[in-house]
């Protein structure tokens, strides 16, 4: 079978766009070491210190914001996208592309259109049961469109799950459970729960688990409580009772994975794919605010006996005190909820996407 010898990659400004490409190239360099990586990104967006980070070439091209209202940016909208389309047509010549795997955000589209001109393969990966302008339009241009939930409604779709990092996919909880524990100061008996707003926190998170740290020591309930770097969480110690550890941030969260029997949590996409590929269950909370995809994110998985949904809205200690506590004390009812959290995932997205991507260039 022929090698791949260029794969560029376009996505760019958040994690969630992030994260699946850095995956996908670990995977496609684990097939084939010598394949040459080239991430496409803007200066502002966060590939700009993680792609350098993982070891993986960026070249900077103009972002092109797209407007999701009629404004007046819509005008200039055909100007901007010309020039990227230059730039990014530059860069595909100038490492002989193979083939273009986009992944949303303002650098894919510009990346479509110059590889559709230049006749490279194009590879769409999508994750978000919402799709973005730019993938909704790659979509129509390939018939390469990787899915990671099977609801994602884009034509030519396969499911092929979410590109992990390894550290997540190949996480055994029960294995590591008691070293993790140990790192971040938990107990290694009883039951934990995870407490986690994403990597900026979350204020109502926050408020309710705090406001039911007595509630939950009473119960004999530790709690790993990832508050958020600016974020500050008061929480009334119970005398002789289990650990309540907050931390700002924590950079493994396999450890807190391995280390919790359930998360308290947004449903952001990545987050979703990630506690499901673990078998980690969760009460989800999604954000009260956007297009209601987080909903649509975590509705599978609970549907499926795999999680709780609350309102953001109706998430407070007394919710937790008279929902959630219940299923973090009953021992048969938590490990019903964590096989069906561990069946509702799938661990191999980057393996599929990398096979789809030889696919889409005929290796």
């Amino acid at each position: 079978m022929t090698s791949l010898r260029s794969v560029v990659l376009a996505g760019g400004g958040s994690a969630g766009d992030i994260e699946p490409a850095l995956a996908l190239a670990d995977a496609l360099r684990r097939i084939d070491p010598d394949v040459r990586i080239t991430a496409l990104g803007t200066a502002r967006g966060l590939e700009a210190r993680l792609v350098p980070a993982r070891g993986y070439d960026l070249r900077l091209v103009p972002a092109v914001p797209l407007p999701r209202r009629p404004t007046l940016d819509l005008l200039r909208l055909p100007g901007r996208v010309r020039g990227a389309v230059r730039s990014v047509r530059a860069v595909l010549d100038e490492v002989e592309a193979d083939v273009v795997v986009g992944f949303g955000g303002y650098v894919a589209l510009p990346a479509y259109l110059a590889a559709r001109r230049r006749r490279t393969p194009i590879v769409v990966n999508e994750i978000n049961q919402r799709p973005g302008l730019a993938n909704r339009i790659g979509a129509r241009l390939t018939a390469f469109v990787a899915l990671g939930a099977e609801s994602i409604p884009l034509p030519h779709g396969r499911f092929v799950g979410m590109p992990l990092r390894t550290a997540i996919s190949g996480l055994d909880r029960v294995a590591n459970r008691d070293q993790a524990r140990a790192e971040l100061g938990l107990a290694a008996d009883g039951t934990c729960l995870l407490v986690s707003g994403g990597s900026q926190g979350a204020r109502s998170l926050n408020l309710a688990a705090s406001g039911a740290s007595v509630d939950l020591g009473a119960a004999g309930v530790q709690v790993l409580h990832v508050s958020g770097p600016k974020n500050t969480v008061e929480v009334t110690a119970v005398p002789g009772g289990p650990p309540y550890v907050v931390l700002p941030y924590v950079d493994r969260m396999e450890l807190a994975y391995a280390a919790a029997d359930l998360a308290l949590c947004r449903a952001g996409a990545m987050t979703v794919a990630e506690l499901t590929a673990v078998g980690l269950p969760a009460a989800y909370v999604p954000l009260p605010h956007g297009n209601g995809e987080q909903r649509l994110n975590a509705l599978p998985v609970v549907n499926a006996g795999g999680g709780l949904l609350v309102d953001d809205a109706d998430l407070s200690p007394a919710w937790i005190r008279d929902t959630l506590l219940p299923v973090l004390t009953d021992d048969a009812a938590l490990g019903r909820m964590t096989k069906a959290a561990a069946l509702a995932g799938r661990r191999d997205g980057d393996t599929a996407l990398a096979e789809l991507v030889r696919e889409a260039t005929g290796r």
